[in-house]
Formats: C-alpha cells, sequence, structure tokens
C-alpha cells in the first residue's frame, strides 16, 4: 500500500519540475513535487529568461511575472556582448545582443508583453517553487528518487527518505521526470536519445569583486576572453559572466575533457579570475566551484505510457543561446495543461500524446542549435590569426597584425568584424525562441499551408495564426481605455476564442459545446464598440481570419483551429474540433 497518493508526482525542483508544479496547482490539480537535496539551486547557472517564459509567468498572473523583474537584471544591461584580452585590456570588438540592438529590440517589443531579461536561476527558480506550494502542492525535500513501475491505472514511485533513510511509496496517476541531465527517470523509462555526452569540459567559478570599473560603462552579461596560450575549452578560451551587476561573477573555464577533472583550489580558481579579469592583484571572495560536461544529446521520445519527461532531462546542451531553463519552463507549460484536463476527465488520454509530438521536435532543434553556436567561435579565432599556430608568440603576433596598415591587414579587421557581428544567431536569435509551431492531434489544421518564413527563421519571430503557432501578441482597448495584449485574453487553463462583428455564432456555440464537454471556454470579441477595440488595426491584421472568423487558442497560448469566417452550424464544427483536441 502506498504511503502517500497524488494525481501527478513530479521528481525534481528545478525549473521545469517548478514550473509544472505551479502551472498544475494553479489548474487545480492535486500534485507533488520531491527534490533529492534540502533546497533549491545553489549556483546562478541558468540566467538567461526570454521573452516566451516571461509570457508562462504572466499567465500564472502578473504578480509572479512582477517578481521574476525585481530579481532580474534588466534588458538594458545585459547587451553589450564583448570580446577582449582581458577586462582590463584591449577589446577586440563587441556586439549588441539580447534584444539590445535598436532593430532587435523594436521585434521584441511587437512580439511579446514580456520582457527578456536576466535573472539567475537562485532567484526563478524559488519564485516558481514558491508559487507552486502557495498554492497547493505538496513538497518533500531530501527525497530521492529511486524507481518506478506503472501499470493500467498509475504509476507506484519509490523514493528514500534521505534523513531517516526510509523509503517511502508514492502512488499517483501521472509521473513527471523533471531530474537533470542525468534523469533516473527517463533512464527507467526506457527513452530514447541520440547525440552524445560529454563532448567538452568545463568549470564554473563563482565568485564577488568590484569590477565596475572595467564593466559599468558597456553593460554586458557575457565577456569573452582570448588570451593567446592559454589553456582553451568549454565555451569560447574564457567567459566572465555577470551574476550580478557589477560585483557578483561567474567564471567559464574549459578543461580536456580527455583528462581527469581538474582539482579547482581557491588559488587555481583566484588565478583564472585575475588573468582573465587582467588585474595580477585582484581580490575575490570565492563563493563555489564546479565542473560539469557539455552534451549533445535529446530525447527523440518524451514519454513512455504515464511517465513524462521534460528539461533538462531531455534536452542536454551546453548554455549557448540561453535556451536551457526557457525551454524546461516552456515544456511545463506544455504539459500541465494537458495533464490537468487528462485528470478531470475533460480530455482522453490520446491528448497527452501531443506532448512527445510537440516537444520532441523542439529539444532536437535547440540542442543543436546550442552546439552549433559553440562551432560559430571557431571564425572569431580563425579571423584573429588563433587556429594558424599554436605559439603564444605567434598568436600574439597574429593578433597585432589587424592594426597594421595593408591590404592583408584590412581584410582581418573586415573578417573579424563579419566574425564577431554572426554571433547573433547565438546571442538575439529571437526567431529560435519564439518560432516554435506544433503538429500534433492538439491541433486541427483549417486546410491553408503554413505561411512561409519571409527572414530568417532563427533570427526573427514571424507571428501567425496558423494553428499550432503562438497567438500573435497585439494591444487591444477595453471601453474605459486600459491596454490588453491579446496573450492577456488567452491561458489561465482554459481555451479561448477570439471573434469579432459577426462571430456571434462562434460565442453561442462555445457557450453550448462548453457545457457539453464540460470544459471552459473564454470568448472574446474584438471589434468597434464591442468589450475589446482594436484601434491601431493590429489585431485585424495579425488575424489572418475575418471579422466573423474565429481563432481557438489552447491553454498554452497555441492556436488550436481557426475559421476563416462564420459557419453554418458552428457548434458542429467547434465540436468537432474540440472532440478532435481532447480526444473525446
Amino acid at each position: 500500500m502506498a504511503d502517500i497518493t497524488t494525481d501527478v508526482l513530479i521528481i525534481g525542483t528545478g525549473p521545469a519540475g517548478s514550473a509544472t508544479a505551479a502551472l498544475l496547482s494553479t489548474y487545480g490539480v492535486e500534485n507533488m513535487v520531491v527534490n533529492r537535496y534540502r533546497w533549491l539551486a545553489n549556483t546562478p547557472r541558468a540566467h538567461i529568461t526570454n521573452q516566451r517564459t516571461m509570457e508562462v509567468l504572466r499567465d500564472l498572473g502578473r504578480e509572479v511575472e512582477d517578481e521574476a523583474y525585481l530579481y532580474a537584471t534588466e534588458q538594458d544591461l545585459m547587451g553589450e556582448n564583448v570580446f577582449c584580452t582581458s577586462l582590463a585590456g584591449e577589446e577586440l570588438g563587441r556586439m549588441k545582443s539580447w534584444g539590445k540592438h535598436p532593430l532587435s529590440r523594436a521585434e521584441h517589443q511587437l512580439s511579446s508583453p514580456s520582457h527578456m531579461n536576466d535573472c539567475p536561476q537562485t532567484f526563478m527558480e524559488p519564485v516558481l517553487f514558491k508559487t507552486a506550494c502557495s498554492r497547493g502542492t505538496q513538497a518533500r525535500m531530501s527525497t530521492e528518487y529511486l524507481s518506478h513501475a506503472q501499470d493500467a491505472d498509475g504509476v507506484t514511485t519509490i523514493c528514500r527518505d534521505r534523513l531517516t533513510g526510509r523509503e517511502v511509496t508514492i502512488r499517483s496517476r501521472y509521473l513527471v521526470g523533471a531530474d537533470g541531465g542525468n534523469s533516473k527517470v527517463a533512464e527507467h523509462a526506457g527513452l530514447k536519445f541520440e547525440g552524445r555526452m560529454g563532448v567538452g569540459g568545463s568549470m564554473n567559478i563563482q565568485f564577488k569583486a568590484d569590477l565596475s570599473r572595467y564593466v559599468a560603462h558597456r553593460p554586458s552579461v557575457l565577456y569573452w576572453v582570448m588570451q593567446p596560450g592559454s589553456n582553451v575549452g568549454g565555451i569560447g578560451m574564457g567567459l566572465v559572466r555577470m551574476v550580478r551587476p557589477w560585483n557578483e561573477w561567474l567564471i567559464v573555464w574549459g578543461y580536456d575533457i580527455n583528462q581527469p577533472e581538474p582539482v579547482v583550489d581557491e588559488a587555481f580558481a583566484t588565478k583564472v579570475a585575475r588573468d582573465l579579469v587582467g588585474d595580477p592583484d585582484l581580490k575575490i571572495e570565492l563563493q563555489s566551484v564546479s565542473t560539469w560536461t557539455v552534451n549533445n544529446m535529446y530525447a527523440t521520445t518524451m514519454s513512455n505510457g504515464r511517465v513524462f519527461c521534460m528539461g533538462d532531462a531531455t534536452h542536454r546542451h551546453p548554455p549557448s543561446n540561453g535556451l536551457g531553463s526557457n525551454t524546461s519552463i516552456q515544456d511545463g507549460f506544455n504539459l500541465a495543461w494537458k495533464l490537468a484536463m487528462v485528470v478531470k476527465g475533460q480530455a482522453g488520454p490520446k491528448l497527452l500524446d501531443s506532448y512527445q509530438d510537440e516537444r520532441a521536435p523542439v529539444a532536437k532543434q535547440i540542442v543543436t542549435r546550442a552546439n552549433q553556436s559553440i562551432d560559430e567561435f571557431g571564425p572569431i579565432f580563425k579571423a584573429l590569426g588563433l587556429l594558424d599556430s599554436i605559439d603564444p608568440v605567434k598568436m600574439q603576433q597574429n593578433m597585432d597584425a589587424r592594426c597594421d596598415d595593408t591590404d592583408e591587414a584590412e581584410r582581418q579587421r573586415d573578417e573579424i568584424r563579419k566574425a564577431i557581428a554572426y554571433k547573433v544567431y547565438e546571442f538575439d536569435a529571437h526567431g529560435v525562441e519564439m518560432n516554435q509551431r506544433y503538429s500534433s492531434g492538439a491541433v486541427v489544421t483549417d486546410g491553408r499551408e503554413e505561411p512561409a518564413f519571409e527572414k530568417d527563421r532563427e533570427l526573427h519571430y514571424q507571428p501567425t495564426t496558423w494553428p499550432g503557432a503562438r497567438v500573435p501578441h497585439v494591444w487591444v482597448f477595453s471601453d474605459g481605455g486600459k491596454k490588453v495584449s491579446t496573450l492577456d485574453l488567452t491561458g489561465k487553463g482554459r481555451f479561448t476564442i477570439l471573434t469579432g462583428i459577426g462571430g456571434q455564432g462562434w460565442i453561442e456555440a462555445a457557450r453550448l459545446v462548453g457545457k457539453e464537454l464540460g470544459i471552459e471556454i473564454a470568448c472574446h470579441t474584438i471589434g468597434p464598440r464591442q468589450r475589446w477595440q482594436d484601434f491601431t488595426g493590429d489585431w485585424a491584421r495579425a488575424r489572418e481570419v475575418r471579422d466573423s472568423g474565429a481563432v481557438l487558442v489552447r491553454p498554452d497560448q497555441h492556436v488550436a483551429w481557426r475559421a476563416e469566417a462564420k459557419a453554418t452550424d458552428p457548434a458542429a464544427e467547434l465540436r468537432r474540433v474540440l472532440k478532435s483536441v481532447l480526444d473525446r
């Protein structure tokens, strides 16, 4: 007999696990989350927080989104991405990143009501965990997952209480593995992976030191240090990352993965910090050191029966592009509403199959992109002449040559500029973050072809209401003049119909079909003299249907289906679509 029963058991309290727990509790689903450690993240490893993730927090409540902003470093302090020989040394070049360039900033502002920021995991994780627990999640710390077995009715999981050594049996209808890159849940569930682990070695050196005199005039999250003759590995040649401006830092330094892990003591860490900062007398307050591996592996199956995995358990990659915790939280946003509807009897079990269909391609995409971004440092090294020799003196001479008054030096300067500018694919890849379009049983096509991307799909977000895409953000206005995002009209654990004048039939159909199926369908009419008005015309341009048409939006703000115009029998159409999506 089980010691504990719950509807959903979540293993891991990281960004994926805590977000999923917070969403499930918000949706009214009983859940428990366990963590093998006594507390949450103790290092600020994940930090870049993109707009789509902030939209998930916004869906949890404006107070949740605002709390994350409170702890975050704002976007304007993130983006002067610097390449240098040391923080105190010569600057080689820089690029505006993370939406700092005015053209990119405009795209960011047009794409979302939420703002990119830098919120270290030591701050983000407690926000999500607190939200989950305050809304009903049962949490157990110092509780280690051991094994699970599933049957036709549920999953029996064995955990160990690390304080007493006792084993605890937990019975749940569903199990979620959010237990990181060495996931035991994924292993025991028999999930399939492609790629390989341990393609490179890196270490983190976290410390405190006031470096404002070197960086405050060029604020950035990342400072890339190129030093000829240094021990090169990991990410670039050496990375000095801002944790808190401008006195908390994290250095990423590589080591040879084919050799034993280095001993990173205080003397070693201090020397690395002094070398990269360029101050031989720098005093640091060492906070922590750790080693980790660069991985290139993603799950091709993300679920098995009643067991689902997410986050680093299913996409294992370097921190390039800042996609890790963002994708993890978004995995939870995709799965939580589906679990909630199945647990409540509002949907059939096949709805859960769409989680793998929709998120496995995303896992592959981001792992591929993150590892490709590492390779794209090569042209910078080549342009600087760092790949032509292993002699530090010659390497320095090659770098110095760019300052000569020769045709060859002019070509080198041009190559350096182009190579640095090309890193936009890592440091400002807005399309990678926002262009996810799903194809699964939880999406019903309207018969029209998917719109082609007019610009580079990795760099630029292209809004569309094509079924499977995230509903476009535009501002609409209440009769009192209040400005509200179309994203704010959707989500919140329910389906939503967006229509215009002439779409009353869709609203009546939503009330009828919603009652039949036992689900809530929110309805909003956007148009003149309606509750929501489109004064700017932005919604009319974005919706891709007529006034009398309808856009049906899922609880995760992705479009489930759309109708070009009014239908002869809107209730029959809506019933057909929702029964298909919900496996009813």
